[in-house]
């Protein structure tokens, strides 16, 4: 058996950290590949005259992982770190397959590696620090590895995917090794977030309609929640001057912790809608999507 409740958790916290899936935009550019496939086999077809394209592996990589194939997983997120070595979601997208790849150890000491270079690349990556948290536990240092989840948790985005899993483990952890955590969780639930006040009249997609697919599998959540944001930047191509819209799609790239897509539509909403920068500036800042 896994040791600690921290294990056991790590499949759905790291899925919902898995799904912040683009890195930050001071790290890359917008997806310039439109064509790109989504698919395993597509990918694995694109790559082929692809081979240096660092995004098409990163996307192979959460595919297989999303399949369950984490063996497969680890190999084309060494690719993407080969290619792409200062990337730090990279570096702790593949710590995570390592993780999820072993049969024996929770947590291979290559895994370790990997976690601490990507926080070597970039401190905040909240991937890296929650399993690394994950390694203090293991190691019987269950107060030390509750205090990092909290400062993670005090780092946390209001409403990001993992927010949820992360609180819930703190609360295992502390009830398993009889360490007191309820009331500083209830300490840090979170207000209405500002966000959510400054687009609350627009219609679309919110936090709990994306929320309300969690019962589906993970790929078909994946899918509905991904619909519903396309479909609406779609619809920003053929009428760029809703900045309603605009900001909703920001709070949902924000939502789905895609930020460097979330700051791609913020810098088109404002060369769309210059006589709406002042506006769209102080949703992005609200929102706290970079370079807003």
């Amino acid at each position: 058996m896994l040791a600690g409740a921290a294990v056991i958790a790590a499949g759905s916290i790291g899925y919902s950290l898995t799904r912040e899936k683009a890195p930050a935009p001071e790290e890359r550019a917008a997806d310039t590949s439109p064509d790109r496939p989504r698919d395993i086999a597509g990918l694995e077809s694109w790559l082929k005259d692809n081979s240096t394209d660092v995004e098409s592996w990163q996307a192979l990589g959460w595919a297989y992982f999303d399949a369950g194939r984490y063996e497969d997983a680890v190999r084309a997120y060494r690719r993407a770190t080969a290619l792409a070595p200062a990337q730090a979601v990279l570096w702790s997208s593949l710590g995570e397959a390592i993780v999820m790849a072993s049969e024996h150890d929770p947590m291979p000491p290559d895994a370790v590696k990997t976690f601490e270079t990507a926080i070597a690349r970039d401190k905040a990556d909240p991937r890296a620090r929650y399993f690394l948290a994950v390694r203090k536990d293991l190691q019987g240092d269950h107060q030390g590895a509750i205090d990092e989840w909290f400062a993670l948790l005090a780092d946390t985005p209001p409403g990001a995917p993992w927010e949820a899993d992360l609180r819930r483990t703190i609360s295992q952890v502390g009830r398993i090794h009889k360490i007191a955590v309820e009331e500083r969780l209830a300490s840090t639930q979170p207000a209405a977030h500002p966000a959510s006040i400054a687009t609350a009249a627009i219609p679309g997609p919110t936090r709990e309609q994306m929320q309300a697919a969690s019962s589906l599998p993970p790929s078909q959540q994946q899918d509905m929640v991904r619909g519903m944001v396309e479909g609406l930047e779609d619809k920003l191509k053929a009428d760029p001057a809703d900045v309603n819209g605009w900001i909703m799609l920001m709070r949902s790239r924000m939502t789905l912790g895609e930020t460097a897509k979330a700051s791609a539509a913020y810098k088109s909403a404002v060369a769309a809608n210059p006589s709406q920068s002042v506006r769209l500036k102080d949703a992005g800042r609200t929102l706290g999507i970079p370079g807003a």
